[in-house]
């Protein structure tokens, strides 16, 4: 019953913290790109909005404790008004959650682990973000008791551990393929890919996907340097004015990498991502409870500048797909994460055509 495109796309204007604004917006559209970041302070009133009005909601959002909420929050409603709720469809996290799913389709047997591997390469002018993103995680690791006590009142079904235990790695490790040091990637990526693959395993019965989230950091120089980051923003995160400070001056403490300008064009255009998947898994007729792993996949995403080119790209295609492939969405409308939304459509495919690109880069039966 909505109205059909006009030839020019109109601006309306509405606010967070007008009810009824967002109300008339939501009134007048099928989705909502929803960007207004840091969520914890500006999503919901965005994402009950469009619920309550019968529109679709798609957002950009690496805080797990905010798309965890909306789901305890809304997916009921959103499941009774026929709407989908979708978040984290831009770098965080459609590069991870689309890449286990990929990495999966293209294994031949069963997937039961994979890990995940990020390098960002910068250019000349070297790379930096906007500081929506630093306050995004100053709040969000502030907050991790309230976070534990939301999981426990969502109640997630526990999913199997399926074929041999994925190991978990140090915080800091050397690593032999790259031959460079990593880290465990503290973004929403773990956590997302985790929700896709409980839905997918409880709704779909699919084998579920053991995951671990990585990014690579370069020389030993650069983790003692992190090290001492990590150590200055642990301790004044821990404290009200601490936080203050912090989202004061996201320059000083993030050594010019969160600034409150946002990168410029030039930097933008030199920098890129690559994403490699380490998978392994069972043969086909092999029985993944027992035995060891005897086949392994390795496969890549990779793209453009991850916070200002590719997440547009990832948050429009998403919205394409949920538009146009909805007889591929999940049966019920709800609070999803990407996988889970997105699994059985044509997502991928739209991505590759547009500069975020999937690929096999080895398969290996041993």
């Amino acid at each position: 019953g909505k109205a059909a495109l006009g030839a020019e796309v109109g601006v309306l204007l509405c606010d967070v913290g007008d009810a009824a604004s967002l109300a008339a917006v939501a009134r007048q559209t099928r989705l909502v790109l929803n960007c207004v970041g840091p969520y914890r302070f500006f999503g919901e009133p965005v994402v009950e909005a469009c619920v309550e009005n019968g529109a679709s909601c798609i957002d950009i959002c690496g805080e797990p404790q905010f798309l965890e909420g909306m789901y305890l929050k809304y997916n009921e409603k959103a499941a009774e008004k026929g709407v989908y709720v979708i978040g984290s469809c831009g770098f965080d996290s459609i590069p991870a959650d689309m890449g286990v799913l990929y990495t999966r389709d293209k294994l031949k047997g069963t997937l039961t682990a994979v890990e995940s591997f990020l390098k960002v390469k910068s250019g000349p002018e070297g790379s930096c973000a906007h500081d929506g993103t630093w306050k995004s995680a100053v709040y969000g690791l502030a907050d991790q008791d309230n976070r534990r006590k939301l999981r426990k009142k969502v109640g997630y079904a526990p999913v199997p551990v399926v074929g041999a235990k994925l190991k978990s790695r140090g915080l800091v490790f050397y690593n032999q393929q790259f031959k460079e040091y990593s880290i465990r990637f503290m973004g929403s990526d773990g956590s997302v890919v985790k929700r896709s693959q409980c839905y997918l395993h409880t709704e779909l019965q699919e084998t579920p996907v053991q995951y671990g989230a990585y990014v690579n950091i370069g020389g030993l120089g650069s983790v003692i340097k992190l090290m001492f980051a990590g150590i200055l923003f642990l301790l004044l995160v821990k404290f009200s004015f601490g936080r203050k400070l912090l989202a004061k001056y996201p320059e000083f403490f993030s050594a010019g990498f969160f600034t409150k300008k946002g990168p410029t064009q030039k930097q933008m255009d030199g920098t890129s991502f690559t994403m490699t998947f380490f998978g392994e898994g069972y043969s086909e007729g092999q029985d993944p409870q027992y035995g060891k792993p005897n086949v392994k996949i390795c496969t890549e995403v990779k793209g453009p500048e991850p916070g200002y080119v590719a997440t547009p790209i990832a948050m429009v295609q998403a919205a394409v797909s949920l538009l146009e492939d909805a007889a591929c969405l999940p049966k019920r409308g709800g609070v999803y994460s990407p996988g889970a939304a997105f699994s059985k459509t044509k997502l991928i495919d739209r991505l590759n055509k547009r500069g975020v690109e999937f690929s096999v880069i080895s398969s290996l039966n041993s």
